[in-house]
C-alpha cells in the first residue's frame, strides 16, 4: 500500500519514522559557519539573482522579490496566466539553492495525504509507520495550487505557518529553511478554485510576472529554442547558508518610527471603504520582514520607509478583499495598496542607527 501522492508527487527524503520529528538528509556545508555580513549577504544574493535570470529573462525585478521573499524567511505566490515562466522561475530559484526541493503537481483529485504524508500499516513490525510527504523538503514547488480542492489546498495551512506537519494526532516538525513556491492561474480561468483568505494571508508575497518586451522575448527564443537552460542550471548557494542569511537580515534594526510607519499603512487598509478585509497583523509582520529583507538586499544595516514601499505592493495587495463596488469601478488591491502609499504620511527626520 502506498500514497496516491507518489504518483503525483517527487521529494528528495529519507526513510520517515514516526518519532515526533523528521531529519532532513545532510545538506552541503557543516551549517556550522562563522558569522556572515552584507557583502556575503549580496554576493550570494548577486549569484542567485544572475542564476534565475538565465530561466527567466528580462525581469530582474520579479527575480529580486522572490530573492526577497527567499530572505525573509517566507512564501511565495506566482500568479499570472500560463506560459509567462511562473513554474520556471519556481524551479529556478529552487535549483539554485543545493538543498531538498520537491515539486507537487496540484490536480482536481488530489487529497491531503499526498501532500502531507501518510501512514501506512508495516505487516513486519505490526504497526503503522509515517511516510513523509513533499512537504517535507526545504523547498516546496507548487505547480498550479488552485487547480486542486479547497480541502487539499488547507493542508498547506499549517505547514506554511507553524513549520510543522500533524498526521494521526502527531506532529513532525519541517526543516530550515523552508519555503513554499506556489503558481496559480487567474481564477476566471477554467478549471480553477479560488484560494481562500487564509491561504493567501500566509503568502509572505505574491508576483505576477507579465509578458516579456519584445527585446527579452526574442533573446528567450534566440537561448531556449535548441535547450531548455533549466536542465544546465547548477547551485551556486545552500540551504546553510541562505539560513544563516536569513538570521543576518532578522538582526537588520528596524527605528520605532518605521515600525509605526508599517503598522499605520496596514491599518490604513482597514478603514478603506472600498476594502471589505484589510492586511491582517500578520500582513504586518510580513511587511517589515520584507523591508528588513530589502534593506539588506540594498547594503544597508537598518530599514527606511522606501524599503516598506519598495515591498508594500506584492506584500499587502493580494491579502485585501475589495467591495462589489470597487470591483465594479474597476478598481484593484495593488492600485488600492498605491492609494495608501500615496495618503500615510511617511516619517521624517527620525533617527534609524
Amino acid at each position: 500500500m502506498t500514497s496516491r501522492g507518489q504518483s503525483t508527487a517527487t521529494a528528495s527524503l529519507g526513510d520517515g519514522q514516526p518519532t515526533g520529528e523528521l531529519r532532513y538528509p545532510t545538506e552541503p556545508g557543516d551549517g556550522h559557519g562563522g558569522p556572515v555580513g552584507l557583502d556575503q549577504l549580496h554576493e550570494t544574493a548577486r549569484r542567485i539573482a544572475a542564476n534565475v535570470e538565465r530561466v527567466l529573462v528580462g525581469k530582474p525585478d520579479v527575480v529580486r522579490v522572490a530573492l526577497v521573499t527567499l530572505l525573509a524567511e517566507g512564501h511565495l505566490l506566482l500568479e499570472d496566466v500560463p506560459g509567462v515562466g511562473k513554474t520556471s522561475l519556481a524551479k529556478a530559484l529552487a535549483r539554485s539553492i543545493d538543498c531538498t526541493v520537491s515539486r507537487v503537481q496540484f490536480t482536481p483529485d488530489l487529497l491531503p495525504s499526498d501532500v502531507t504524508g501518510v501512514s501506512i500499516y508495516n505487516r513486519q513490525h505490526a504497526d503503522f509507520e509515517f511516510r513523509p510527504g513533499p512537504v517535507f523538503a526545504n523547498i516546496v514547488v507548487g505547480d498550479e495550487i488552485n487547480r486542486a480542492s479547497p480541502k487539499t489546498q488547507s493542508a498547506l495551512l499549517e505547514c506554511m505557518e507553524e513549520r510543522q506537519v500533524t498526521v494521526d494526532a502527531a506532529t513532525y516538525r519541517l526543516g530550515s529553511p523552508f519555503m513554499v513556491i506556489a503558481t496559480q492561474n487567474p481564477i476566471e480561468m477554467e478549471g480553477t478554485y479560488a484560494l481562500p483568505e487564509a491561504q493567501r494571508d500566509r503568502f509572505t508575497a505574491r508576483l505576477s510576472i507579465g509578458y516579456p518586451d519584445a527585446s527579452a522575448e526574442l533573446a528567450m527564443v534566440d537561448e531556449h529554442a535548441g535547450s531548455d537552460p533549466l536542465d544546465e542550471l547548477q547551485p551556486v548557494s545552500d540551504g546553510a547558508t541562505v539560513q544563516r542569511l536569513a538570521e543576518v537580515v532578522r538582526r537588520l534594526h528596524v527605528s520605532p518610527e518605521v515600525k509605526q510607519y508599517a503598522v499605520e499603512l496596514t491599518s490604513a487598509t482597514r478603514a478603506l471603504p472600498e476594502v471589505r478585509l484589510g492586511a491582517s497583523p500578520r500582513a504586518t509582520l510580513q511587511l517589515v520582514r520584507a523591508a528588513r529583507a530589502q534593506a539588506a538586499l540594498s547594503g544597508r544595516e537598518f530599514v527606511v520607509p522606501d524599503d516598506l514601499h519598495a515591498v508594500a505592493v506584492p506584500v499587502l495587495a493580494h491579502r485585501l478583499v475589495l467591495t462589489t463596488e470597487a470591483h465594479a469601478a474597476r478598481r484593484s488591491a495593488t492600485d488600492v495598496v498605491r492609494a495608501v502609499l500615496s495618503r500615510v504620511p511617511v516619517p521624517q527626520g527620525n533617527r534609524l542607527r
